[in-house]
């Protein structure tokens, strides 16, 4: 599954995760950088990414929608770089066997 990672998660985890998500991608690298919630979604849509975030403001995006695109929300995450990675890891099969599930909301909760 590709990953995009919203604003708000650290673009230093593309290299800390590479090797479990290749084709992993940061807003900020597609020219996203402080686009709105539904440039991001459109893009992630069209690009057949699923969008990783804290921001419920995707949450609700889905509830009306749908999906695609998937939305993988990382619940009350203010956490420091290491320890949101640690949750990524810890969630990797998890993550690749959502992109098979028929469902399109994957909440990990910290």
């Amino acid at each position: 599954m590709k990953l995009l990672l919203d604003e708000n998660l650290s673009p230093r985890l593309l290299n800390r995760l590479g090797e479990l998500f290749p084709g992993i991608a940061h807003v900020r690298e597609v020219g996203l950088k402080q686009a709105n919630d539904h440039s991001i979604w459109n893009w992630a849509e069209q690009n057949e990414f699923a969008i990783v975030t804290t921001d419920a403001d995707f949450v609700g995006i889905f509830l009306q929608r749908g999906w695609p695109p998937k939305i993988i929300h990382l619940e009350q995450c203010d956490f420091p770089l290491r320890v949101i990675e640690e949750q990524l890891r810890r969630n990797a099969v998890r993550i690749t066997e959502f992109e098979k599930e028929n469902r399109g909301l994957l909440s990990i909760r910290f």
